[in-house]
């Protein structure tokens, strides 16, 4: 398929755009694609995506306004395709096309995903918002981070259907003659054609427990068969899958019997139709199966500089490097040249300031950001101790000597460990008047010290100052009220549309590319003749 391209001249009596013009609001983000969408997603911007000869396609730049606005407004492929057709403000968007252009099968949008997925630059549609708003000054030398729930899309299965349904996708991805040698190790009275739970007495437990067991021995014998041999990547996937599933929820008794493990494994899989789903928790009190999207944006102008996604259990900590890829140096990818280069630009630019929740004062974390120069308002969590007893805070610490000093003022020497070191009082505790509020162990108390101890100490004394305080109450809450917009029903809410993390953080930064847009309308982006700057009228 070849590159279409977008027409430019329209009729004059027949254009939505004398229609629109008076009715539309120019801030919007249809009088922004309006004005800009040729400037914004020029055809030749997706020509890698298409080859020199054949039928030519669907123009990409209206296939992007129409992608950007179908996730702003959360519709499906076909709605999207509607809107199209009959809406007069996606035409006008779309670069003020005639009333009667005509729409396109939403294949079309399917297509243009996989293409853009299967590119070397699959996020250039917010690559390009993004770009465009550093070139008018609104993307500063501040970040602000959170996460976000997105649910999974699909229905969180049992241990029972999770097994069966991993079998039929390994019987599903085989070749024929695969299939008839893998059929004639299953012993339970099952085709594994259908789709479900199998029938089973179910309030019956032994009738359960030999299903159980019955399943687990089906999935081994299948499992030993393929053990060794060098597989179609399809059907290597479906066994691993396989294997993941009974290794995570099975036990095996003492009488030899599979049964369920009473225990949840720690990266549980929990659905075979989307294997990268996992079961997250917000809070303690507040879980979720799925995903979490992750998010940067510039206080200053609410422009979201970043994305990613990660699987529900992931910790916040382990987005950061993704979220500040473009920030952060590359220590393993410079070269002595680059990096001085990287660093005279970084320090022309002046220091970055990263803000985040709790979820992000780490000490491993912080040393990365004291080592990349980072200035953090980050919070820390305070130490704490059981009971409300003396928490750590309250023993005087000297990293430098290797002394701790207790509440009481006695002071012992710390002792390395693997993962850092600790003081042990031991008998000094024995008779101490302070002994109840410290410790209940009979050994005396024990202070850990992790390896990272000094940048939490140094990251929780700083947090205390006011001027600390004054700036992180009131630029932190600018990325929840981002989360709030992006996660509006208008746009689908929390619940993800698609299956996988690749696609869930695709579809995430087109969201995100889309909620810019909108802002930069606000603003008033426009181009001039030096690159895009702000309206000043």
């Amino acid at each position: 398929m070849s590159l279409g391209l977008t027409p430019r001249q329209s009729d004059l009596f027949a254009t939505t755009t004398s229609f629109c013009e008076s009715r539309v609001p120019a801030d919007s983000i249809y009088g922004l694609l309006h004005r800009q969408c040729f400037e914004l997603f020029p055809d030749e911007m997706f020509a890698d995506l298409f080859t020199d000869v054949g039928r030519r396609s669907v123009p990409p730049t209206i296939v992007a306004v129409v992608m950007v606005l179908q996730r702003l407004e959360g519709c499906s492929d076909r709605e999207a395709v509607e809107r199209f057709t009959y809406d007069l403000r996606w035409k006008y968007a779309a670069g003020g096309l005639d009333f009667d252009y005509p729409g396109f099968v939403h294949t079309v949008l399917v297509d243009m995903r996989a293409r853009l997925a299967a590119s070397k630059d699959p996020d250039r549609v917010f690559e390009v918002t993004l770009a465009a708003a550093k070139e008018a000054g609104l993307v500063g030398r501040r970040r602000v981070l959170d996460s976000t729930a997105l649910y999974d899309a699909v229905a969180t299965m049992d241990t029972v259907t999770l097994i069966r349904s991993a079998i039929r996708g390994v019987l599903s991805a085989c070749a024929s003659w695969e299939e008839r040698e893998l059929r004639t190790v299953l012993t339970r009275d099952d085709d594994y054609r259908q789709s479900g739970k199998p029938v089973c007495d179910w309030e019956d437990r032994t009738a359960r427990e030999e299903l159980v067991d019955a399943l687990a021995r089906d999935a081994r014998a299948v499992l030993a068969v393929l053990d060794g041999r060098e597989l179609e990547p399809a059907l290597e996937k479906a066994a691993e899958l396989l294997a993941t599933v009974v290794g995570q929820d099975l036990e095996t008794g003492e009488d030899g019997r599979f049964r369920i493990a009473r225990k949840v494994a720690k990266d549980r899989v929990i659905s075979t139709v989307d294997p990268d789903a996992r079961h997250g928790h917000k809070t303690q009190a507040r879980g979720f199966d799925g995903y979490k999207g992750h998010v940067a944006i510039d206080p200053d102008s609410e422009v979201i500089v970043a994305t990613t996604v990660t699987a529900g259990n992931a910790g916040d900590q382990t987005a950061v490097a993704e979220l500040l890829a473009a920030e952060l140096p590359d220590q393993t990818a410079e070269t002595a040249e680059t990096a001085e280069t990287a660093e005279t630009m970084r320090t022309e630019a002046g220091p970055l300031t990263v803000y985040g929740d709790s979820a992000y004062g780490t000490g491993a974390l912080l040393e990365t950001f004291e080592q990349a120069g980072v200035q953090t308002r980050v919070k820390t969590q305070p130490p704490r101790a059981p009971g409300g007893r003396f928490p750590k805070s309250q023993f005087g610490i000297d990293l430098d000597a290797g002394t701790v000093t207790c509440p009481a003022g006695h002071t012992v020497a710390t002792t390395p460990l693997k993962d850092g070191q600790h003081a042990r009082f031991g008998k000094l505790c024995a008779g101490c008047p302070l002994a109840e509020r410290c410790t209940a162990s009979r050994s005396g108390r024990t202070i850990h010290l992790g390896l990272h101890e000094r940048q939490l100490a140094g990251a929780r004394a700083r947090q205390t100052a006011p001027d600390w305080k004054a700036d992180y109450t009131q630029t932190r809450p600018t990325v929840e009220r981002k989360i709030a917009h992006l996660t509006r029903r208008k746009h689908g809410g929390r619940r993800a549309r698609v299956r996988g993390t690749p696609k869930v953080a695709a579809d995430l930064s087109l969201l995100a590319a889309a909620v810019n847009l909108a802002r930069l309308g606000v603003l008033g982006l426009t181009r001039q003749p030096g690159g895009w700057a702000l309206s000043t009228s």
